[in-house]
């Protein structure tokens, strides 16, 4: 079992070592501060999107949506409570598509909302379309292996 996992700030990009412990005890950033496992969506710019999808060691749940996209709108809080339901084992975060067009091109994305599950730099599953939170918290269990 690892003593320690990466995991990469939202709001400045930094990565920081995380014992393993102390996941629980809302561990924060060692430059700027931020929470790193508070079981909140964290919103992602395309450089700590990439960052923290490559190097991560702790299950990361994208979801890419858009401002416009009523689906997306109406999913948010389902998957805000996806998150706190598996905090501290899985990280949720959110990218606007429109706002970051080059990730969507970059992943093939043709429709949103669109989750996509990484861990340890691989994409390991997708889901598409707008979920209940059990039915997110579900396909995180089946994807990765996740306590909670």
């Amino acid at each position: 079992m690892q003593d320690a996992v990466k995991l990469t700030c939202a709001a400045c990009g930094q990565t920081n070592r995380v014992p393993v412990a102390k996941l629980t005890s809302g561990p924060k950033c060692g430059i700027c501060g931020e929470a790193l496992a508070s079981g909140k969506v964290a919103e992602l710019d395309q450089q700590a999107h990439d960052k923290a999808t490559k190097t991560d060691e702790l299950p990361i749940v994208v979801d890419y949506w858009a401002p416009w996209c009523g689906p997306c709108r109406m999913m948010a809080p389902e998957f805000a409570k996806a998150a706190k339901a598996l905090n501290p084992h899985v990280r949720f975060a959110k990218i606007n598509t429109e706002d970051f067009p080059r990730v969507s091109q970059k992943l093939g994305i043709r429709g949103i909302p669109l989750l996509i599950l990484w861990h340890k730099g691989r994409e390991v599953a997708r889901l598409a379309g707008a979920r209940p939170a059990r039915d997110i918290e579900a396909f995180v269990r089946q994807s990765a292996t996740v306590k909670g």
